[in-house]
Parts: structure tokens; C-alpha cells; sequence
């Protein structure tokens, strides 16, 4: 175990966050947080961070345990200070110590090879040099381009200034950095947030392979699927340690409900019993002995609390369209969409009662092409249409962060002036504003209260097409569950934009796909799209917009000119595996000099010393300059 909170809470001021905690972080475990919006997730990570204070609770054993000089990394909101450094300049503090360590080794390498070095300094260089590569010392600017190219930078990036890049841009960049740390924990508040689909299926993969504990606090249910092995839920202001992922955590908290009321009830029904048996011979001169042992029997057992209910408090809203549509709802051809510089050309016809899922990776086009169909920007060129008798509801993902100093009830009349109270109170209600909540100010809302109120103004118009633009951003576990019933038995059609893929998966029945050089459609479910890109079966991506884009790409390639590129291609492939065996033959070569330096007849031969250390130089030399060609053959394959 490397960390423990036992019998803890947190408080601020009067009010308590967190009643009674129980947690702990063994080896190498990737561990999620869950629970509802405000329950107390985002401070459970401050506490192990040490930003706020653990409070005893009174009477029992509270305490803060870890492992000595544990490494805690926790991505702040704001990662950098300064915004006038370049990425590079702001990425040289992760690197400080490995750079010192470097510069301390090529000092007293150049002592030995003046033959000034004494026998202390031979062993200092020894014990520098194993640090530098337990660190990464050889391998570290790779591991930087790897994670910049993972989050969708260039390297080209490295020499812009932090001020260049937007808000999304620097909490990437921040999240970089914190990797690149290798903290012994990782905490991670939300972190694929701002990450398109591609991204986030990289930083899976990233995660698992990760080699220390991750803590994650994500509403990502996919993503918590792929990555942990615990799970921890924070409900009624206590924590609850499950083994497995967020699926294997849903089934065993139901069966664990369950099995606690049939605990529960058989107890309720033998005290019941035994009441019965103790109040009918209650009077009874001879059957003194059998109450008296009927009441210890009470007395004696274990009692056992009635389970809680789930917290499932969530919006409760279903809704029929006004009207009926045609047959079609909506058709693109040709549409070019873009600010200044075109960005995507959408070929698509969506069908009544279809629900479409828009997917791809960030700045593609997808919010560009929703803002162009609602009218909220021009089109470059091409046509759009919507059908016969088609009434759009639209929510576009910066209602979120709508700010007004009005009451819920008052913006929401404010909209529909002619509702009465009644009507307007019922509306709210559906969408948990009930009571005094319709009297907060939008200002005091959450971002998933700001969400709710949003859809609870669109679905009053009783809209029979919905255009989507990140619908479960902000919203908790259940509120996305919610809303994806909700959208399951509308029986309208639904054009959305989503990075969440459980969501995609549960709700589309087609995609629209937008690539750097392409948008398609196809007539898949997520499932189903996947599927096929893995087998590498998708039918051909619409490329005829990259001409348009004047972006260079080869026609395929026939006859002679598709033979001869078969056969450059297996000459690749066949230098990739010479490469391969003589990487393994290079880290077997190095593994053996390295053993020989701090044998017993070497430590003390200054001489032989510094020839080994010359050959695994060049040997590390050697195999660097190969892991550089695997990766470019890697990219042309």
C-alpha cells in the first residue's frame, strides 16, 4: 500500500463535504472516483494532493498515511504561470534534474578522460549515470514528442509561446507536463475533457501502460471501463471501494443493495418473531426463562442498518413533438462550411425520426457545421434544407456557460412570458428546480444545472429535430444515463456532436465522421463502425473535398506504380525486423557491459572503466538512432 486515509472527513466552515472516508492506492493500481455532481470527488483528490485538510472524526482512529517520499502529481487549473515562455521553456522544469545530472556526468567524464579523476569521482560518475537512466535521461526528448504528437500537437509547437494557444490548448499541454513528471500517483480531475475521441482512445492506452497508480476523477464511463481496475464511489458524503471497472461497479453495487435488504428484512422478520414469542408469554410463570432468552437474543445481535436508496435524483422530462415531419428532416450537398479558411464539405441526408452521431477530432468542423445549419454562421458554399414542417431545438454547448444575474423562473418566463406559474414551475420541476431552487440566480448555477435549464427552454417548444452540440458535457453519470433514455424514446430526429462514445454508442444509428481530409457518412452504429475500422473494412472516406483544400495526396496507384509500392513496402517491413533483432541484440550487449562494471575486478580498473563506459555510450548511441528509424519506417508503413 502506498497511501491510506482512514476514518476521515473534510469541512469547510460548517458545512461537511465529506463525512467518512475510507481510501487507499495499493501499488500500481488504476483507481476512478465516481459519484454526483457535488457530491465531493474534485476534493477527495485535493485531500490526497494536500491542497485541503483532513478533519478527525471524533472517536475514531483518523489518520493520513503514505509511502516515504511518494511523488503526488495533480493537474492544476491553471498549469503554467507564465504565458510569455515558449513549450519548450516551459517543459525545461520537468527536465531540470535529468539536465543537471547530464551536465554533472559530461564534467566527470571529462576528468577521466584527462586521467584527473580519483577513485571518488569514478564512483560518483557510476551512481550519476545508473540515475540518469533510471530516469529516462537517454530517452526522454522521444517520451516528450511522443505525448506532444499524442495530444495532437506538431513539434513544430515546441518553439510557439504558451500565449498562443487557447484555454483547451494549455490544460493538453499542462496535462503533458505532468506526465511527463512520472509523479508515483497521478490524480487526474476530468482529463479527457477538451480531448477529442482519437486522443482520448491514445491516453487509454497511455494510462494502462502507465507504470505507477492513477487516481481519476471522470464521468467518462467508457473511458473508466478501459482504464481502471478500482473503482471508489463517493455517496452520502462516504466512500465505497469496488474491484473492477465502472460495468463490473454497477452490477456488484446492485447486488450489493440487494443482498444487504434481504439481510436486512430476514433480521427485521426474526426480531419481529422473537417480539411476537416475548409479548404472548410475556405473563406466563413458566415461560419467564424462554422471554428472558428471547430478549438477549435481541439484545445480542448484530444489528444490521436498512441499505440506503441509490442517490438517483435526476430530471424526469419526456416529450412528444407538436407536429409530424416528412420524410426527410434534413439534406446537405455540397456544403462547404468554415471561417476564414474552409474546413469541411458535408454530404448527408438525415430521415424522420433518425438520430445521427457527429464524431472527430477537435477544430475539424463539427461545431462549424451545427453553427452553419442554425444559422449562426454563413455557409462558404453549397446547399442545406431542412423538410416539411421540421421545428429545430438547438443547444449549443456554450449555454453551459450562459451567465445571467436573473432567477431560474424569471429566465425561464422570460422565454415563455404567456406560461403561468404553475405551468413554468411544473416545466422547471421536470428538470430538478423545484422549491427554492427557482429562485437561484443562472449565476449560482453548476454546469449541469446550467445544462438542464437549457434543454428544459428547447423541449418546451416541443421541437421535432434536435441539433446537439455536446449535450453531456457537465452532467453526472446518472444525468447522462437519463438523458440518453430520454433521447432513446424521442421520436423525433437527432443530429448531435459528442467526444463521449458511450453516449454515441447507446444513442447513434448512423455517423458522420469528420477526418482531417474527409467527412462521410456512414449508416453504422458506433459499434458497428468501429468493428469495421479494425478490420480495416469502412468503405472509402469522401476525399473530395481535399482538392478543394489544395491539400497534396497521391491518387491510388495502378499497374506498375501499385507493384513497385508493394515492393518498397516489403523492403520496409523486412528492415523493420533486422532492426527489432538488433535492438534486442544491443539491450543484451548493454545489460552485459553494465553487469561487468560493478564486478569486483573492474571498480577498481579506471582504465577498463572508462573503456566500458565509451562502448555504452555507443551502444546507447547506436540504439537510439534505431528506435528513431522504427519510427519513421513506423509512420510510412
Amino acid at each position: 500500500m502506498v497511501y491510506q486515509i482512514k476514518n476521515g472527513a473534510v469541512e469547510f466552515g460548517a458545512s461537511v463535504i465529506l463525512r467518512k472516508v475510507n481510501f487507499e492506492i495499493r501499488d500500481n493500481e488504476k483507481i476512478a472516483i465516481v459519484g454526483r455532481n457535488g457530491c465531493g470527488k474534485t476534493t477527495l483528490l485535493k485531500l490526497i494532493s494536500g491542497e485541503v485538510e483532513l478533519t478527525k472524526i471524533e472517536g475514531e482512529d483518523s489518520f493520513i498515511a503514505k509511502s516515504a517520499r511518494l511523488e503526488i502529481g495533480y493537474l492544476k487549473q491553471n498549469p503554467f504561470d507564465n504565458l510569455d515562455l515558449s513549450v519548450d521553456e516551459a517543459m525545461q522544469e520537468v527536465f531540470a534534474s535529468i539536465l543537471e545530472k547530464k551536465k554533472r556526468i559530461d564534467a566527470l567524464l571529462a576528468l577521466m578522460e584527462a586521467g584527473k579523476a580519483s577513485l571518488e569521482d569514478v564512483e560518483l560518475y557510476t551512481r550519476l549515470h545508473e540515475e540518469f537512466e533510471t530516469q529516462g535521461g537517454y530517452f526522454y526528448e522521444k517520451d516528450y514528442n511522443i505525448l506532444l504528437q499524442g495530444f495532437g500537437f506538431s513539434l513544430d509547437d515546441k518553439h510557439r509561446r504558451l500565449s498562443e494557444f487557447s484555454g483547451g490548448q494549455l490544460t493538453k499541454l499542462g496535462f503533458i507536463k505532468l506526465l511527463l513528471s512520472k509523479p508515483d500517483v497521478l490524480l487526474l480531475d476530468e482529463p479527457t475533457n477538451h480531448l477529442d475521441i482519437t486522443s482520448v482512445e491514445w491516453l487509454e492506452g497511455y494510462l494502462k501502460d502507465y507504470r505507477r497508480a492513477v487516481v481519476i476523477v471522470s464521468h467518462d464511463r467508457m473511458f473508466i471501463d478501459k482504464v481502471c481496475q478500482v473503482v471508489y464511489e463517493i455517496e452520502y458524503g462516504e466512500t465505497t471501494r469496488y474491484t473492477g471497472n465502472y460495468s463490473a461497479f454497477v452490477k456488484a453495487k446492485e447486488a450489493n443493495f440487494l443482498e444487504r435488504q434481504k439481510a436486512y428484512k430476514l433480521q427485521q422478520a426474526e426480531i419481529l418473531r422473537l417480539r411476537t414469542l416475548i409479548e404472548k408469554f410475556r405473563g406466563t410463570p413458566t415461560k419467564v426463562s424462554m422471554t428472558d432468552s428471547k430478549l438477549k437474543q435481541i439484545e445480542h445481535m448484530v444489528k444490521i442498518d436498512e441499505p440506503r436508496k441509490f442517490d438517483t435524483k435526476t430530471f424526469r422530462a419526456s416529450f412528444t413533438p407538436k407536429r409530424e415531419t416528412g420524410k426527410e428532416v434534413f439534406v446537405a450537398k455540397n456544403l462547404v462550411v468554415g471561417y476564414d479558411t474552409p474546413l469541411a464539405k458535408i454530404n448527408m441526408t438525415e430521415f424522420k425520426k433518425q438520430k445521427i452521431g457527429i464524431i472527430g477530432g477537435n477544430g475539424l468542423g463539427k461545431s462549424t457545421f451545427l453553427k452553419t445549419i442554425t444559422g449562426a454562421i454563413q455557409k462558404i458554399s453549397g446547399d442545406f434544407s431542412f423538410g416539411w414542417q421540421v421545428d429545430v431545438g438547438y443547444f449549443d454547448q456554450q449555454m453551459a456557460q450562459y451567465s445571467s444575474t436573473k432567477t431560474v423562473l424569471d429566465d425561464f418566463w422570460d422565454t415563455y412570458p404567456n406560461l403561468s406559474e404553475t405551468e413554468a414551475r411544473g416545466a422547471l420541476g421536470a428538470f430538478m428546480f423545484s422549491g427554492e431552487d427557482v429562485f437561484k440566480t443562472v449565476d449560482m448555477l453548476s454546469g449541469g444545472e446550467r445544462v438542464r435549464l437549457a434543454l428544459c427552454k428547447i423541449l418546451q417548444t416541443k421541437p421535432n429535430l434536435l441539433i446537439l452540440d455536446e449535450p453531456t458535457n457537465h452532467m453526472d453519470m446518472i444525468g447522462k444515463e437519463t438523458l440518453e433514455k430520454m433521447l432513446s424514446e424521442f421520436e423525433g430526429a437527432i443530429l448531435f456532436v459528442s467526444h463521449d462514445r458511450y453516449f454515441v454508442k447507446k444513442l447513434a444509428e448512423a455517423l458522420l465522421v469528420f477526418e482531417k481530409d474527409s467527412c462521410t457518412f456512414y449508416d453504422y452504429t458506433y459499434d458497428e463502425y468501429t468493428l469495421k475500422k479494425a478490420e480495416g473494412t469502412l468503405p472509402s472516406a469522401n476525399t473530395e473535398f481535399v482538392a478543394s483544400r489544395e491539400i497534396a495526396k497521391e491518387a491510388p496507384k495502378k499497374g506498375k506504380e501499385s507493384y513497385l509500392a508493394s515492393k518498397e513496402k516489403a523492403k520496409l517491413e523486412r528492415r523493420l525486423i533486422k532492426l527489432n533483432e538488433r535492438m534486442e541484440a544491443l539491450d543484451a550487449e548493454i545489460i552485459s557491459k553494465k553487469a561487468e562494471m560493478t564486478s569486483d575486478d573492474v571498480t577498481s580498473d579506471y582504465v577498463r572503466l572508462c573503456q566500458l563506459n565509451e562502448e555504452i555510450e555507443s551502444l546507447e548511441g547506436e540504439l537510439f538512432e534505431i528506435l528513431e528509424e522504427i519510427d519513421e519506417i513506423e509512420k510510412n508503413l
